[in-house]
């Protein structure tokens, strides 16, 4: 059985209300098992199904850096790689490269010079994102792929393995006029990502699927604007024109913290 089949049987237990008494034990068996911190969150017995436990929405609001040139971490994740895009390749992992026009779907070298930085999601960590910062959003570009594990051990195994995955290209544009790509990339038991703008948008549906999605009128999003959410961890990776990073790799990091600079 692939990853994709394994992925939607996986989404399907998730998504399934078992008997009240014994979805609190998958809930807090799930909870202990990943040392989840839900001190921002509703507890764990609240949750009707474990997928709802996987997507769950903050109790609390969180702070923004509101600084109108910082880029904001837009989930709870850890930053595995970061760097420059050179010669069109980027790093998935230190040592193993990937072809980034073929990842974002432009034209080679493309995006030579421009930041990039990955930030992955733990099965314990939040798994809703958000708008790093103003984007006004022209494209959304869905690549069907594989859903290949993104942790540590696959990503130093399995070569090209961002470009193999699934994964959903924003192509946007932020208020200092430049250019930034939100990605946010599938992996084993994330049967599904979702953008609330935008419900045609039906990730491990259909193989090897192309879909774009052009908006003729930009849709305007703000910095800490929820975007969408995993239902499942996975990897968020920003590709940033004109921009400074200001974190560092194995940096663990909240929505809401200055990670970059933009328009620099």
């Amino acid at each position: 059985m692939n990853t994709n089949a394994i992925s939607r049987l996986f989404g399907r237990f998730a998504s399934h209300s078992f008997p009240r008494w014994f979805q609190r034990i998958i809930n807090r068996v799930y909870v202990r098992i990943f040392a989840i911190d839900l001190s921002d969150f509703a507890p764990a017995e609240s949750y009707p199904t474990l997928n709802a436990l996987f997507t769950r929405k903050l109790a609390c609001q969180r702070k923004v850096d509101s600084s109108k040139d910082s880029l904001i971490s837009p989930s709870d994740s850890l930053i595995t790689e970061q760097g420059v895009v050179a010669s069109n390749l980027a790093l998935q992992i230190k040592g193993m490269s990937y072809p980034i026009d073929e990842f974002l779907g432009i034209q080679a070298g493309e995006a030579d010079g421009f930041s990039y930085i990955n930030l992955y999601l733990s099965p314990s960590d939040y798994h809703r994102y958000h708008a790093p910062c103003d984007m006004e959003i022209v494209e959304a570009r869905y690549f069907g792929g594989e859903l290949l594990p993104v942790n540590f051990p696959s990503l130093r195994k399995n070569s090209n393995l961002f470009v193999r995955n699934e994964r959903v290209v924003l192509v946007a544009h932020t208020p200092h006029n430049t250019r930034i790509y939100f990605v946010a990339v599938g992996a084993l038991n994330v049967g599904k990502m979702i953008f609330h703008f935008d419900p045609r948008i039906n990730t491990n549906a259909t193989p090897n699927a192309r879909d774009i999605y052009t908006y003729e009128t930009p849709i305007s999003v703000k910095k800490g604007d929820e975007l969408g959410h995993f239902q499942m961890g996975s990897t968020i990776v920003l590709v940033m024109q004109d921009s400074s990073l200001e974190s560092s790799i194995d940096q663990k990091v909240c929505f809401g913290e200055r990670i970059a600079r933009v328009g620099v």
